[in-house]
């Protein structure tokens, strides 16, 4: 793929940490759809490997591509795809909830967001769609739009927290 940003040690579904650079940089658009599979399988299996993962984007396994991940059904390890997505709308009202991220293991903080949002975006296929969110989802998919900006949780958090969670 023309315009990737790859990063050799992110492509083995590792997930990679907030200091890596490819975490602050722009994601490319996705332009050719012939080479997504790998990527999303990747990006899939780094998801449901950590076990209070419901949301990963590309450049987080160190694609620099607009893709992300949201889990639909954990146990099944299904999930949405969403490419090249766009927000083309937030509801003014915001709600503030903690967050947390895979690429900040153990960190967690207050971040305020729109509790209602309106995305267009591709599939896997490259059919357009457009959908409504509210709530969690509209919390994820604004999250994972943040990874592919280069903006971290970090930045907007406050109240931020260290929480060591129970090792298995």
């Amino acid at each position: 793929m023309k315009n990737i940003i790859l990063n050799p040690i992110g492509m083995n579904s590792s997930i990679l940490q907030k200091n890596d650079p490819i975490l602050r940089k722009n994601a490319e658009p996705v332009k050719d759809f012939t080479k997504l599979k790998s990527i999303i399988s990747r990006m899939a299996e780094a998801l449901f490997k950590e076990p209070d993962g419901i949301g990963i984007a590309a450049p987080q396994i160190g694609a620099g591509l607009k893709i992300f991940l949201v889990a639909q059904d954990i146990p099944k390890h299904k999930y949405l795809v969403f490419i090249n997505p766009e927000l083309k709308k937030r509801s003014q009202k915001k709600h503030k909830d903690v967050e947390g991220c895979l690429s900040i293991r153990g960190y967690y903080g207050e971040v305020v967001r729109s509790e209602k949002i309106i995305i267009e975006y591709l599939d896997e296929y490259g059919k357009k769609h457009s959908r409504g969110a509210s709530g969690l989802l509209a919390r994820v998919v604004q999250h994972e739009i943040d990874h592919l900006n280069g903006i971290l949780f970090i930045d907007k958090a406050k109240k931020i927290q260290k929480i060591e969670l129970p090792q298995k």
